[in-house]
């Protein structure tokens, strides 16, 4: 099949790779130029502009857009809406807020086109691993583009099978589910990413109390010189708490006992707060998913080794920056 991709960052371009050694094509667009040149060269069409993208699109044409949440992702929609012809697919794969979607489903509906959101989990790894995908809009529109999320997605691979699973969607055993109407796939992942700041702030609290069992305000017979790189090494091993989260701190730690390389200054991306206002509205109890994004707002003023962590696990699984320092 043939796919648009506007957006060629972390995951944007190597979404277009994953796609083309899978058989696809991409069509593809990011404002710097450099990013649209270096898919050119790996095999992508390069575009440059929407017009141009749209142009080199047969109908019914597909654009993915990768963009961050907010007003870029909302121009760029919009100048979509008014390049692409009825039966055409604009796929929101960022992390835009739900609400936003509905809005943004009614309003190309009106033109004949269809709006899809795809909650995209899966970082820099992506490429070889694959991307897990939580997908909202119309049924036949996401049944139609079903080669796609396909080749995204990381396939059943070695996992344990689930029992009692007969009878069920398999797509969700290859990595991806038709989660609901608009909105519903990027509701989906940004609960996701909620529980993801509670298992992360989890884990980091869990080594901050490793880390500090030497310290002096302890009898002396009660401290311990604890290596936390074997720590995280023998939990990956079997243990109940292990996780991809997990082999990440391992990871950060064999590189950096210390992490010293890293501020501790914490940022959120937005889903968690996302999360804890749809609690709220809910009037579902959720304190761990608050105390964490409290945690993270907490860490720009007072950073601990906790946040440290925190820190590691975001760059190592995201490629995400250290927010600034406040008063910095």
């Amino acid at each position: 099949m043939q796919l648009g991709i506007v957006g060629l960052g972390r995951m944007g371009g190597n979404i277009s790779r994953r796609l083309m050694r899978a058989g696809h094509q991409t069509v593809v667009y990011d404002r710097n130029p450099a990013a649209t040149d270096a898919l050119a060269k790996d095999g992508a069409a390069g575009a440059g502009g929407l017009a141009d993208m749209v142009k080199q699109l047969a109908p019914p044409r597909a654009v993915w857009v990768m963009l961050p949440a907010g007003a870029i992702t909302e121009a760029t929609v919009n100048e979509l809406a008014g390049l692409m012809q009825a039966g055409d697919v604009v796929i929101d794969g960022g992390n835009s807020y739900y609400k936003d979607d509905i809005r943004r489903a009614k309003a190309l509906r009106e033109k004949g086109l269809i709006y899809m959101d795809v909650g995209t989990s899966g970082g820099v790894f992506g490429l070889d691993r694959g991307y897990c995908m939580m997908i909202g809009g119309e049924e036949a529109a996401v049944r139609r583009l079903d080669p796609i999320f396909a080749a995204l997605a990381p396939g059943i691979g070695d996992i344990e099978r689930t029992p009692h699973r007969e009878g069920r969607d398999p797509r969700a055993e290859q990595g991806y589910i038709h989660a609901g109407p608009a909105g519903a796939g990027h509701f989906v992942k940004m609960v996701h990413n909620g529980i993801e700041y509670g298992m992360m702030q989890a884990y980091a609290e869990g080594f901050d109390i490793l880390h500090n069992k030497s310290s002096a305000d302890l009898p002396e017979d009660e401290r311990y010189t604890l290596n936390l790189t074997d720590v995280a090494e023998v939990w990956r091993r079997g243990s109940v708490v292990s996780s991809w989260l997990l082999d990440l701190t391992a990871m950060a730690l064999a590189e950096n006992d210390t992490l010293s390389n890293y501020e501790g200054a914490v940022a959120d991306s937005g889903e968690g707060r996302w999360t804890v206002e749809a609690a709220i509205e809910e009037a579902v109890p959720a304190p761990v998913l608050a105390a964490s994004l409290f945690a993270r707002f907490r860490s720009r003023r007072q950073h601990t080794f906790a946040d440290k962590l925190l820190s590691a696990m975001r760059a190592k699984f995201g490629g995400h920056a250290e927010a600034k320092i406040e008063g910095s």
